[in-house]
């Protein structure tokens, strides 16, 4: 009998252990369906694949689904790395080539047909698997040069296809090391210091195989078939209109719980936050509206809880970069910040007419570059909203030198003279002609909306001012971003918004390699890439930003871009939004917020 009873307690005791697990690993049911946060882009989306998706706005929804391994705390300044998926940051070694990551136990993906019915629990190999997609050749991913030449064996192994024309998956890569279930070791070539930021960033987020397997093509389907361990699920999408996200009833939930350091108005959010289970937001409803005063009418109709305030629209609700004291009067929110952005003006350099090394090429450019007035642009296109830059790493970034004077100055009577010295002569009609006598016109191209349009304009202002002819080229935004991949647009202002806060994420854009991924300019100017090479295997201080300087100059000279430069960026918030600040890198911050259903029932 006294063996039955211990039998007996030893069976309770490992029920109620099990009970209590199944507590700990429960997802949260925190999110309320009835909190519907409406959201607006101006621009239409690409899709949902993290591997194959290149812009800000497809990236925004891939980080609410997909999860990497690390992210930022959501108010620290500068922005600071934290563990997402993985249980610590990761143990360095080898003098900085070798991270070992441990994956936390007990992350499950959201339920899908791939995964046949059964929960599916995350683990190391997902990572790894992601990381490869990014090399394979034929997933065509615009982020390999995040690992492709960094990751030990994982050029030679996209390089090794199969029957099939792709890289077999199943093959080993000496890099990618599966040390157990949870845990991945990343053998790198060299040391790189900005290594944990790209383990953050979404292109490396965790990746089931069988999603893809299921699902297809990554340029087709799986752009359309997300599914990660994050907090929300792809619900519809209408392309290039509608996307809705809902609550992921998988996701494990978190309590938020961040600190408020020195800043007065994080205290403020710290108040009204601090404890609660998330997300809250149970459905995040996102609009395209590409022209600017349709998405203003929908925010002030209510029919939008948040959006940002692009330069055009800024006088309807700021005077001085503050809220017109009839918006503060309604309770109207602001979160205003300068983007960690460079926008800069690229010139083609594989395009027949002004690409090339030769001193008439580079005249050419540099004429085009003293002739724009930057200034100018500022004030009519973006209404004072936006800061000139003189270096390509803008403000809030590791690597910023505030001190740095760009030899390109805005002087257009010697932009003019420059043309002339170099035989871009004036024909009779007061049109300038190439130096072999052929037609000279530049093609700008532009999105197709009301910013496209006045960029546009004061373009034509400039070159109008050199007698050159120019020729307007307006395109849907995700075919902008196609033709520029592949070499085929002559000229466009190129905004990048950093996807880690560092000098390295902007100097990467005119690397040559980088052709066909971030360099859109198509540039391959040997004197930079030796530099280049040389930066990235230096932690941020004083040897590294020298480097940084002699690769600026590289650009004012050969003048394969004007930089150009830094928006604010002025978050709109409807007055029952609780707990939002606009983090710098981070663009999908629904996750840490809430909102007050009461209010917002009562302000319909």
């Amino acid at each position: 009998m006294k063996t039955d009873n211990r039998k007996m307690k030893r069976a309770w005791c490992a029920l109620l252990v099990m009970m209590l697990a199944c507590l700990v690993s429960m997802p949260s049911d925190a999110a309320d369906p009835d909190k519907v946060l409406r959201y607006v882009f101006p621009a239409p989306e690409t899709g949902f694949d993290p591997a194959v998706a290149h812009d800000l706005y497809s990236s925004q929804v891939i980080r609410s689904i997909c999860e990497p391994l690390y992210t930022y705390d959501y108010l620290a300044r500068p922005a600071r790395l934290v563990p997402l998926t993985a249980d610590g940051m990761p143990e360095i070694s080898d003098g900085g080539k070798i991270y070992t990551v441990r994956v936390k136990k007990g992350i499950f993906f959201a339920s899908d047909a791939a995964f046949n019915g059964k929960p599916r629990e995350l683990a190391a190999a997902d990572f790894a698997y992601a990381i490869k997609r990014l090399a394979d050749p034929t997933v065509r991913s615009a982020w390999g040069w995040l690992v492709e030449d960094k990751v030990a064996g994982l050029s030679a192994w996209a390089k090794m296809t199969g029957r099939s024309g792709r890289p077999d998956y199943s093959r080993p890569v000496k890099g990618l090391e599966i040390v157990d279930r949870y845990t991945l070791r990343i053998r790198l070539n060299k040391p790189d210091y900005n290594f944990t930021h790209i383990l953050a960033h979404y292109p490396t987020c965790a990746m089931a195989r069988e999603v893809v397997e299921k699902y297809g093509d990554a340029s087709t389907h799986v752009m359309a078939n997300p599914v990660g361990t994050g907090a929300y699920t792809l619900d519809q999408w209408k392309r290039g209109s509608r996307i809705v996200l809902v609550a992921n009833p998988d996701f494990r939930g978190f309590i938020w719980d961040f600190a408020a350091g020195s800043d007065p108005e994080n205290f403020r959010i710290v108040e009204k936050m601090r404890g609660k289970s998330m997300p809250q937001i149970g459905r995040v409803e996102i609009s395209v509206i590409p022209e600017d005063q349709s998405r203003w009418l929908a925010f002030q109709s209510a029919e939008v809880d948040m959006f940002n305030l692009d330069g055009p629209l800024a006088p309807k609700a700021l005077a001085e970069g503050r809220l017109r004291p009839e918006l503060v009067a309604k309770g109207i929110q602001l979160s205003r910040t300068i983007d960690a952005e460079l926008s800069h003006y690229y010139f083609n350099m594989q395009n027949p007419v002004l690409g090339g090394m030769e001193k008439e090429k580079i005249a050419l450019r540099r004429a085009i570059a003293m002739a724009h007035n930057v200034d100018e642009e500022i004030r009519v296109v973006w209404n004072g909203e936006a800061i000139p830059l003189e270096y390509p790493i803008p403000p809030g970034v590791v690597g910023h030198d505030p001190d740095y004077k760009s030899s390109v100055r805005y002087e257009p009577a010697v932009a003019n003279a420059l043309l002339d010295r170099f035989g871009y002569t004036r024909g009779k009609d007061g049109w300038r002609i190439q130096p072999d006598g052929s037609p000279l016109e530049i093609v700008l191209s532009a999105r197709a909306d009301s910013t496209g349009q006045q960029q546009s304009e004061m373009w034509k202002k400039t070159f109008d001012s050199l007698g050159i002819r120019m020729k307007s080229d307006k395109r849907l935004f995700p075919d902008l971003l196609k033709a520029e991949k592949q070499c085929q647009l002559m000229m466009r202002t190129s905004p990048w918004i950093a996807d880690y806060p560092d000098g390295d994420n902007f100097m990467q854009l005119f690397y040559g390699p980088h052709v066909g991924q971030s360099n859109n300019g198509c540039m391959k100017i040997p004197e930079f890439d030796a530099l280049y090479e040389q930066s990235v295997t230096l932690p941020d201080g004083e040897e590294r930003n020298l480097l940084y300087h002699k690769m600026a100059r590289i650009l004012e000279v050969y003048a394969p871009t004007r930089i150009g430069y830094a928006r604010y960026r002025n978050m709109l918030l409807q007055p029952y939004i609780i707990g939002y600040k606009k983090h710098p890198v981070m663009h999908s911050e629904w996750i840490y917020i809430d909102m007050d259903k009461k209010e917002k029932q009562a302000r319909k």
